[in-house]
This record gives structure tokens, C-alpha cells and sequence, in this order.
């Protein structure tokens, strides 16, 4: 009797676990969105991300595939042709997106915030009748652009002053004429310049005595008359977002271009905060992909590298734990928030969002700040993504509305204070 043939032990390999964890059951719709997700990051998104980085382009064909899978239209509404995801579901989303390519990720958010806002944050705020059938009207041409016709929106807020972070209006002007607007100003750090078929501007209402309750929201067409792009871009991280200068010269602006109802923007900055809150997913499949480079390293499973371990050094275990940890506790604060979101959060859901924003930003970084060390000189090589992870992840607590700055701002004061309060006058 021959011997049976010995075959050598399967070899295990670690397997990525989903950006949102076990921890909870996912629905049937954000099963599917994850699973398309990850299959585009890992054979699309995450092979073009050194060379998109290098040459600070924007992710064209990143974008053709995201057309291709109706990732465009993940937040419109399904009465209009889209997946109608709700905010916790995009933004779980857009983490695994983030895991793979961060410029995608982060530039995808503004595309999508364009359809988010119009859609169930609009549909959450007050509203006239008329105004009702009016914003009615004009979503449904642009949701028809985006599902129909694969047009990209972005949305460009800074300006360089006090009102992409809330505490002024907007310096971008629009004056009412017969038919729309006149559009007069310029957007700094603009996602998308260049590249977005339609810039989602948000801009002040051209009047006397003008507040941030007089803000507009409007698409403007990139090929009208008097826009134009202008700058250089070659920026420390987030290279492929391709954020130049904007400018906008006398562009006239047709009325069906207002996303929202006049002096609507003001109403849901204040009763739906998470719309502020949308960068951060970017950062938190950052942080899990730095996570996840650094285990495979450690067990010598990066692909094109040697097959040399190293995880059998304390100094190696230790720090995967630390960064385990910080990881464990980044995604924990992350889908507890996701799911929160709501319009008129009260005051500990709004605190726990800032505490949240904060949170991810900063932990995305110190987890790649970590994982280069752990690895080694080779992390530092740009042909291996870690060092790309590190520059991305630096820039997202610099980036408005909610820097890590402003968070940690709003939510001293607000920690301290209930509506309305003031101290009285300090006495000698």
C-alpha cells in the first residue's frame, strides 16, 4: 500500500477586515456598497495611487469606475435613480474608499455632499410650500445630471478669511438679476478645479447689511463665461484632489443652478452638523490601511518586497498593539457618530461629533506616525504607499470648515456653556 502524498501546510495570511468592523450587523444596502467599494480600492483605486500622488493629478479613471459602479449617485435619493444611502452608510463608504486612495475618497466626498445636502438634509429642513416644489424642481436636474449623465459637482469653501469656518459671510457674491445671478469672487484650496463639470459654490446674497443667513448655495457650470482656474498645486499630501484657485468674473448664473432655497444653507448648518463632518472617513480608512500595511510587512506579506518576518520582535508587537488600539478606538468613535447623525442633534451628540472629527483626524495620523516607525526605513520609500499614507493623513486636521483647531475650539466653549449664556463682566 503506497503512502499518501503529504502536501505542506496551508499558508495563512491576514485578510483586511471590513472598514466598520463586526461589531454590528450591516444592512443589506450597506453590505453591497462596502463590497463594491473594497473590490474597486483593491484592484482599481489602490494600484494608480503612487503615480496619481507623484504627479498630482486628479483620479480620472479612479472617476470613470465610480461612474461606472453609480457610486456618483450613492446619496441621491432612489425615487431619482440613485442608491438613496443614508449618512451613515455613505460615510462607512467612503472610509473603504479612503483605504485604498485618499485623494479619491476625500474628492468624492465633495461630489457627494452636492447630493447629500439637496437630499434627505434637505428634505429634514423647513420649508414653504413653494419652497418645497421649488427646491423639488431643481434637484431633479441636477440628480439627472449626476445619474443620467455621470456629471461630477464639487464644493469649494474656503476663501482665506473667517467664513469657510462659520464666523462670517461668505466674500463670494451673488447679485440677483432677471433669470439668476451674477457671481462675483474666488475659492481657494478648490477640490476638484479643473476637473468637477459643475463647482457647488457657496456664496452671499448681494444685499445691504448681508449675513451668513443671506448664504446661497450654486452650481456653477466650469465652462461658463468667467470662470477660470489659476495657481500651481504641489502640496505636502492629498496631491490627486488637484485643489487650485477658482475665480468667478461677472459669470451669470441661471436660477435652476440654486442647489437649495435662498438662506436654506443657514438653516442646516445649524440643525444638521454632521454635513460638516464628511472629510473625516477619508482619515479613518487611512489609519486602518497604515494598520493593515504594518501587520503584512511585519509578517512579510507585502507584495513585491522580500518575504522576510519580523513580527517576532517585541519592540514590533508592541507597537501593532498601541496601534491596535488607538485603531479599535478611532472606529468605535467613528461609526458611534455615523450613526448618530440626525437633524437637531442635541447638545451631547453634537459634542461627541466634534470629539469624534477631532478624534479621527488626529489618531489617523499618529497611527501612520507609528507605523513608519515600526517599519522601518523601508516606509520610506515612494514605492511603498506607508509614506503616502503619512502625508495624506497630516492634512486632515487643516482642512475647513472643521480643523482640529476649530473642533477642540467649539467644543471647550461649548462644554462650558449652554445657549445663551455670558459671563458678566469681570470686576477689579
Amino acid at each position: 500500500m503506497s503512502a499518501l502524498p503529504v502536501f505542506p501546510a496551508p499558508i495563512a495570511r491576514y485578510l483586511p477586515p471590513s472598514i466598520a468592523g463586526e461589531y454590528t450587523e450591516l444592512t443589506p444596502k450597506q453590505t453591497e456598497l462596502l463590497a463594491i467599494a473594497a473590490q474597486l480600492g483593491r484592484e482599481k483605486f489602490a494600484p494608480r495611487a503612487q503615480q496619481i500622488d507623484r504627479d498630482a493629478v486628479f483620479p480620472f479613471q479612479n472617476y470613470v469606475d465610480l461612474r461606472e459602479a453609480g457610486l456618483l449617485g450613492i446619496c441621491v435619493p432612489e425615487e431619482h435613480g440613485g442608491w438613496g444611502a443614508d449618512f451613515a452608510t455613505y460615510v462607512m463608504t467612503a472610509a473603504e474608499i479612503g483605504r485604498h486612495c485618499g485623494a479619491t475618497a476625500l474628492t468624492l466626498n465633495m461630489h457627494v455632499s452636492s447630493t447629500m445636502w439637496t437630499g434627505f438634509i434637505a428634505d429634514d429642513l423647513d420649508m414653504t410650500p413653494e419652497q418645497r416644489t421649488n427646491h423639488e424642481a431643481h434637484r431633479k436636474v441636477h440628480y439627472q445630471r449626476v445619474v443620467g449623465q455621470g456629471k461630477i459637482y464639487s464644493q469649494p469653501f474656503s476663501e482665506g478669511g473667517a467664513a469657510a469656518a462659520g464666523k462670517a459671510p461668505f466674500g463670494t457674491l451673488a447679485k440677483k438679476v432677471d433669470g439668476g445671478y451674477i457671481v462675483n469672487g474666488k475659492k481657494i484650496f478648490a477640490s476638484l478645479a479643473g476637473a468637477a463639470d459643475y463647482y457647488g459654490i457657496l456664496c452671499t446674497l448681494d444685499k445691504p447689511g448681508a449675513t451668513q443667513r443671506d448664504s446661497l448655495y450654486l452650481a456653477v457650470d466650469k465652462n461658463l463665461n468667467g470662470v477660470s482656474v489659476t495657481g500651481d498645486w504641489d502640496p505636502l499630501g492629498m496631491r490627486g484632489t488637484v485643489s487650485r484657485t477658482l475665480v468667478f468674473e461677472d459669470v451669470f448664473v441661471p436660477e435652476i443652478e440654486r442647489l437649495i432655497p435662498e438662506g436654506l444653507y443657514a438653516q442646516a448648518a445649524l440643525r444638521w452638523p454632521h454635513m460638516f463632518a464628511t472629510l473625516s472617513p477619508t482619515y479613518m480608512g487611512i489609519a486602518q490601511a497604515a494598520y493593515d500595511f504594518t501587520v503584512q510587512y511585519l509578517r512579510g506579506e507585502v507584495p513585491g518586497t522580500p518575504p522576510v518576518k519580523r513580527r517576532m520582535y517585541p519592540t514590533k508587537q508592541i507597537a501593532v498593539a498601541e496601534m491596535k488600539v488607538r485603531l479599535e478606538q478611532t472606529r468605535a468613535i467613528f461609526l458611534q457618530n455615523a450613526r448618530a447623525a440626525r437633524v437637531d442633534p442635541s447638545k451631547e451628540i453634537r459634542l461627541g461629533l466634534y470629539a469624534a472629527h477631532y478624534t479621527i483626524m488626529e489618531n489617523a495620523n499618529e497611527i501612520c506616525r507609528v507605523a513608519v516607525r515600526t517599519c522601518g526605513g523601508q516606509a520610506m520609500l515612494k514605492s511603498l504607499p506607508l509614506e503616502r499614507m503619512y502625508r495624506d493623513s497630516r492634512c486632515g486636521s487643516l482642512m475647513l470648515p472643521w480643523t482640529a483647531e476649530l473642533c477642540i475650539d467649539r467644543l471647550g466653549r461649548e462644554c462650558l456653556y449652554e445657549a445663551g449664556e455670558q459671563d458678566e463682566q469681570a470686576v477689579l
